[in-house]
């Protein structure tokens, strides 16, 4: 242990200075332990000048990276992670999709008025036919005839888009 003080108040003082700055007393012990070892491991080829500064340093630089790697590779961030990459649209599929229903609300703009009702109130509202059927005081057959017919005019009218 050349170059190093043994005195009990030496250590405790690294002790102090690697805790305030990790803001972690659980840990302080181990990342000083750490530290101390690459300090060791250090000297076989270099000569430090302020081993305490070294160790401190060290210490700290040990606990960011370990905070780093436990916090993205935490089991529940990878999901996340993941999942963040799998849902996220590429630039070009969100064009598309913005040019797509540009191209279907023209499309619904030239349904019958009835039609286009009957069909938003399906698909966007979820009411079930016979709600529907219901509401305009129709059959429950001439509503499924209206959905189908703008169902047709849809895929038609956005085809090839």
């Amino acid at each position: 242990m050349s170059g190093l003080q043994t005195d009990r108040a030496y250590w405790v003082g690294l002790l102090k200075r690697v805790t305030r700055h990790t803001r972690d007393r659980g840990d302080a012990e181990d990342l000083l332990h750490s530290a101390y070892e690459r300090l060791e491991h250090y000297r076989t080829d270099h000569v430090v000048e302020n081993p305490s500064a070294f160790m401190v340093r060290t210490a700290v630089n040990i606990a960011v990276d370990t905070h780093r790697h436990e916090k993205f590779w935490e089991p529940s961030s990878i999901g996340q992670v993941i999942q963040r990459a799998d849902d996220a649209p590429l630039q070009d599929e969100v064009i598309a999709a913005r040019e797509r229903l540009v191209r279907v609300r023209e499309g619904l703009a030239k349904l019958p008025p009835r039609t286009r009702e009957i069909f938003l109130m399906h698909r966007l509202e979820g009411l079930k036919y016979r709600e529907i059927a219901v509401h305009f005081g129709i059959t429950q057959s001439a509503v499924e005839k209206h959905i189908a017919r703008a169902m047709l005019f849809l895929t038609e009218w956005t085809q090839n888009w």
